[in-house]
């Protein structure tokens, strides 16, 4: 399988947190990817300030206070591939702005290369579920993880555990194939742990399955699957 990413904490490093519009960037934009006539969006940037001992956001211009509920917008195994833009998301993590890859929950990723050669980065304090203008809470942290092999098990995609649910990560455009990639080794996680046969495992899924987009904005996008332990009820 790869290497198993225990999240145990993410500390922030400063007392703020920044989120900023980029010219040509973004879920409601024009893009290089969807070209439109449209002009592009101002450069703009808010500051979140981290209060009651960073436990919460607040920006004064919005008028809003959110609690921080800090992730790892990239963790990541080397693609297959020699070289990929850090942007990106994919089979190897990468880039996915998913919030469930924060502490308390543990991250599975395949792996390619001798060593894994792991990476992370891009924390945040917060996110909306698709990070709609592609800049989420973004904050420097010290993150602590532990990292465990486990051989001779085969995934294709990102898994997830959060003691409560089971998820898969698939990135894909269009947004309805990461879709599709995420319920397809969803199945096949209940089929190979759960003693569910496909169509079983479909039928459970269509009817308490769980799905949301973790980004819409970069060059592939990331959805996840996942389905509530409690439902999990057949022993292997």
């Amino acid at each position: 399988m790869g290497p198993v990413w225990g999240i145990e904490s993410i500390v922030p490093k400063r007392d703020f947190a920044v989120s900023v519009l980029i010219p040509f960037f973004g879920g409601l934009t024009s893009t290089n990817l969807t070209r439109t006539l449209q002009e592009p969006l101002p450069e703009w940037v808010w500051i979140w300030d981290l209060e009651d001992e960073g436990n919460n956001l607040v920006n004064e211009e919005l008028g809003v206070k959110l609690s921080r509920e800090s992730f790892l917008g990239t963790l990541a195994v080397a693609p297959d591939l020699e070289a990929i833009t850090a942007l990106a998301p994919g089979p190897f993590g990468g880039n996915m702005d998913v919030p469930e890859v924060k502490p308390g929950n543990t991250v599975y990723l395949p792996v390619w290369n001798p060593g894994a050669l792991v990476y992370t980065g891009d924390c945040h304090a917060r996110q909306g579920q698709g990070e709609l203008c592609g800049v989420a809470l973004e904050i420097t942290s010290q993150v602590t993880v532990v990292v465990e092999v486990i051989k001779y098990t085969a995934i294709e995609w990102p898994r997830i555990d959060s003691g409560e649910a089971i998820m898969v990560v698939g990135s894909a455009r269009p947004v309805e194939d990461a879709a599709r990639i995420a319920n397809t080794e969803l199945v096949l996680w209940l089929e190979q742990e759960h003693g569910y046969d496909c169509w079983d495992a479909y039928q459970l899924l269509t009817q308490a399955g769980g799905l949301y987009v973790g980004n819409m904005v970069d060059s592939t996008y990331s959805l996840v699957a996942s389905i509530e332990k409690e439902y999990l009820g057949r022993p292997r």
